[in-house]
């Protein structure tokens, strides 16, 4: 990994947090977990070697990797991208993920195994017995999400729509070996995007509305520009059936990746265009919250100044914060990631009571 020598200095330094002994160094306990929203059980405990393992969960950061943290943040607000730039990134954003998918076709993300144990529901739909389902991934690219779930798929009416709006990373998934038309569509389609006469319905290819039981989020909102944010909810909105489920993960506010932006990166607060021209958001979890819960039809987002309450039509079922220090023992590195996780549900279905966790305790 490359890395700034001033962010290699400060990782290297940083101290994190041991909790104190409570429980023996057996290996068993040092296994993934089978909850979901747990985010592991390897705990750094006080006595432990912090380059034992590769990854220790539920780590904050210490106090001088924050202070530092807010120094960089501060930096980049001073010198944030040009008003040419901000026109670049913002104006076609799938020209960049169009480039992204291009440049790395021998080295697309690793299949994302682990959707079926931090959300059950994904084992479910795919049971023998479990009736016609359908499923809208959104943000599929090149169907690392979508070829695991039908890998282990035994419902014969089971239908995935893995939609993005890279036409190249569409291709990508057409093409593959492992695309079953019997089971799966990829689509070119924005999540963010509004009826027009032109385009027709912002619907996804081949979908009404209340036509969906699960909408899967994986690191999607973070590609949006912030007041895209309301248009994608209405879209997963009007698709979603009463009841339909909401699977979201994205990047969480003071992530390592966060930290390490330069100048010349910065559009808005916690918003950034990477290098190669794509865009990341870092969300905080009462955000998250406030966003899901909150959010209707008819008023979109709420206000930051004047936050509704009670009469949003999605019940955030879980929220949770994983938060993990990941090491290279090799070159004695430590480096604090942070990620958002959620499942929401839209209203209509059965009532289950809202539960918002901190899972970095």
């Amino acid at each position: 990994m490359t890395m700034d020598p001033t962010v290699r200095e400060v990782v290297e330094n940083a101290q994190p947090r041991h909790l104190p002994p409570h429980r023996s160094h057996d290996p068993s306990n040092n296994l993934k977990r089978s909850d979901p929203f747990m985010f592991g059980s390897r705990y750094l405990e006080e006595g432990d070697n912090v380059f034992e393992f590769n990854a220790w969960d539920h780590v904050e950061p210490d106090d001088e990797f924050k202070a530092y943290a807010e120094t960089q943040f501060a930096k980049q607000r001073e010198t944030p991208v040009s008003e040419f730039d901000m026109k670049r990134f913002n104006g076609d954003p799938a020209k960049w993920w169009d480039l992204f998918y291009k440049n790395n076709t021998a080295n697309f993300f690793k299949d994302r195994k682990w959707l079926r144990q931090e959300f059950p529901v994904l084992a479910d739909v795919t049971q023998t017995d479990a009736g016609r389902q359908v499923v809208l991934e959104v943000g599929a690219g090149a169907g690392n999400t979508a070829f695991p779930l039908l890998a282990n798929n035994q419902n014969d009416q089971l239908m995935v729509h893995a939609c993005d709006f890279s036409k190249y990373a569409v291709k990508v998934m057409r093409e593959s070996e492992q695309y079953d038309p019997t089971h799966m569509v990829a689509d070119v389609w924005d999540v963010a995007g509004e009826p027009s006469e032109e385009n027709g319905d912002s619907l996804p290819p081949g979908l009404t509305e209340e036509s969906v039981d699960v909408v899967i989020l994986i690191f999607i909102f973070s590609a949006l520009n912030p007041d895209q944010w309301n248009k994608a909810m209405r879209n997963i909105y009007r698709v979603l059936k009463p009841g339909g489920q909401i699977l979201f993960r994205d990047y969480g506010r003071g992530d390592l990746a966060q930290v390490r932006f330069k100048k010349n990166r910065y559009m808005g607060e916690n918003f950034y265009a990477r290098g190669d021209g794509t865009r990341v958001y870092f969300f905080d979890q009462d955000q998250l919250v406030n966003m899901w819960s909150q959010w209707t039809p008819e008023k979109g987002l709420p206000d930051d100044d004047e936050p509704r309450t009670g009469d949003g039509v999605f019940d955030v079922l879980h929220m949770g914060a994983d938060r993990r220090l990941i090491v290279n023992r090799q070159s004695k590195l430590k480096m604090y990631r942070c990620w958002m996780q959620g499942h929401f549900r839209k209203h209509g279905g059965d009532v289950a009571a809202v539960s918002t966790t901190e899972k970095s305790e």
